[in-house]
């Protein structure tokens, strides 16, 4: 549960109530007012404490010690660009240092686009694959013209219609050129405690092409964002994920959080941003097209979709297991890039240098008993070649 206190400052508290439910917002005038558990009725004010219990004098007899059966609060709580981040871990380090350079280029892909606002509703639904493989996805530009082939063929992410008096575009066909494809100049940075930002390098043709989400992108030449952005940030065409499990989906406007719910099951949370400043003809359009590209009704959600579900059921194999995955795209040969114009980055074609980086990230989290261990023991930044 996320509110804001007195001063207008952030204020998270873990909704599971103390006896045994889940706390819900109760509203007066749009504004939250208390969060009572659905289960048995217990209140708490914004916060957190626990003021009302049904039954207090009855059945609990005036004995039940109110003031310590509050919601727990989160040890650490930050914003950045508007996003609001917590953490239950006091010991975690502050949130900017923690996003390093090269996360927060990644959450201000989203926020320099303008006054953005998130669109109501969260989209969530469940897939039956390891939640890794979802955030591995988010920089992999190697599959998409071979599993989404069919939604290519569809016509999604094809210029719209050309302005009246204009040529039209061509009719939807299958993708071609795929190996073309695989040699467009990509953009990867890899920050520490395993955060990463990859994808191609955007073109002036690029720039200039209708997207099937109605968007442009006009503001990356706005000072706002070149203030926000460096210049790594402003070529990029790619996502960011913000380690361990939040994709900053910038092309389409969107972050998607992969919840895992076992080592089998991931549940999708998907908000949506749009610039409210955007017509409301516009803003349609732009919903429209993402709720078409990602989501449960996403034609490419549902291709990736079954790809982790497939892959997470091959890892279980007896057989399988016995074999190594293979990891050597591109390897050896991303040479890290230290200059002004931003972040170290690499600049090369299709490549898997952010999923390694990635999972070395995981190992590191893994083998840290604690935040301390990791700040003193994790993998700093590559340098030289990856």
């Amino acid at each position: 549960i996320c509110v804001r206190d007195n001063d207008g400052m952030p204020q998270v508290l873990v909704n599971t109530c103390r006896h045994r439910g889940n706390a819900i917002c109760r509203a007066d005038e749009g504004h939250a007012t208390s969060f009572m558990c659905t289960y048995h009725g217990w209140t708490y004010d914004l916060k957190g404490a626990l003021v009302g219990v049904p039954g207090f004098k009855e059945v609990y007899h005036e004995e039940l010690d109110r003031e310590n059966w509050g919601l727990i609060k989160a040890g650490q709580v930050d914003t950045f660009s508007g996003f609001i981040f917590a953490t239950l871990d006091a010991e975690a380090p502050p949130l900017y240092e923690y996003l390093g350079e090269v996360a927060r280029i990644g959450l201000n892909l989203l926020a320099a686009r303008g006054d953005i606002a998130m669109v109501g509703g969260v989209g969530k639904y469940v897939i039956p694959c390891n939640w890794k493989l979802a955030a591995d996805n988010s920089w992999d530009f190697y599959h998409p013209y071979f599993s989404h082939a069919s939604a290519f063929m569809s016509g999604i992410g094809q210029a719209q219609p050309a302005a009246a008096g204009k040529e039209e575009p061509p009719p939807p066909s299958a993708p071609s050129g795929s190996t073309t494809r695989l040699l467009q100049t990509q953009i990867v940075a890899l920050g520490e405690y395993g955060h990463a930002l990859s994808g191609p390098v955007l073109t002036e043709e690029m720039a200039n092409r209708g997207t099937y989400t109605g968007g442009g992108h006009a503001w990356r030449k706005t000072e706002r964002a070149k203030e926000m952005l460096t210049q790594v940030g402003l070529d990029s065409f790619g996502y960011s994920n913000v380690f361990p499990n939040c994709w900053v989906a910038q092309i389409n406007g969107q972050i998607c959080l992969r919840m895992p719910k076992g080592p089998s099951k991931t549940e999708m949370w998907w908000f949506t941003f749009v610039d409210k400043a955007m017509s409301q003809e516009v803003r349609q359009k732009h919903i429209n097209g993402v709720m078409h590209t990602f989501g449960p009704a996403g034609m490419l959600e549902q291709e990736d979709g079954e790809n982790w579900e497939q892959s997470t059921i091959g890892t279980r194999g007896i057989v399988s297991r016995e074999y190594p995955l293979n990891y050597s795209l591109n390897r050896g040969k991303g040479e890290i890039i230290d200059d002004e114009t931003g972040p170290a980055h690499i600049k090369t074609h299709v490549n898997e240098h952010a999923q390694l980086w990635y999972y070395r990230g995981w190992a590191d989290w893994m083998a840290a008993e604690s935040w301390p261990e990791l700040l003193a023991n994790h993998s700093p930044s590559p340098q030289g070649y990856v």
